[in-house]
């Protein structure tokens, strides 16, 4: 999928369909372009390919360990901020997201509110082109 001129770029790497389509549509609702992906490996070739301004990816993957989706993310030229979400949250989970570079770790469930939040936080007030949605 292009990206739309003007839109902040952000790429999801989630493998559970419910959840993929969930964060796609609260994104696009709120006005952010969207690539999603659906394994570690998939979420690897776009970065690389459509350099996104924010990653969002979860710690299990299909494939591997979400964690390589951080650590490319951060080294990349100009790195972009990743957001680690999980339903396999722990403080050892927690310290190995922020050690690889993460900017900001989400243990599942949480609210829309939240997540935008949360975003708004990574990209800067400047990049977020509507307020949440209840």
């Amino acid at each position: 999928m292009e990206a739309s001129p003007g839109l902040p770029l952000v790429l999801v790497v989630e493998n559970e369909p419910d959840f993929l389509a969930t964060y796609a549509r609260l994104l696009r609702r709120q006005g952010y372009d969207v690539i999603v992906a659906t394994t570690r490996s998939a979420g690897l070739m776009a970065l690389t390919r459509d350099h996104p301004r924010l990653v969002i990816s979860d710690l299990r993957l299909p494939d591997g360990d979400g964690l390589d989706v951080v650590r490319a993310a951060r080294a990349m030229a100009n790195p972009s901020p990743v957001m680690v979400v999980t339903g396999h949250a722990s403080g050892e989970t927690r310290r190995a997201a922020l050690a690889a570079g993460a900017t900001t770790f989400i243990a599942k469930p949480f609210t829309a509110v939240m997540l935008i939040g949360e975003i708004r936080s990574a990209l800067g007030d400047a990049e977020s082109p509507r307020r949440p949605e209840a």
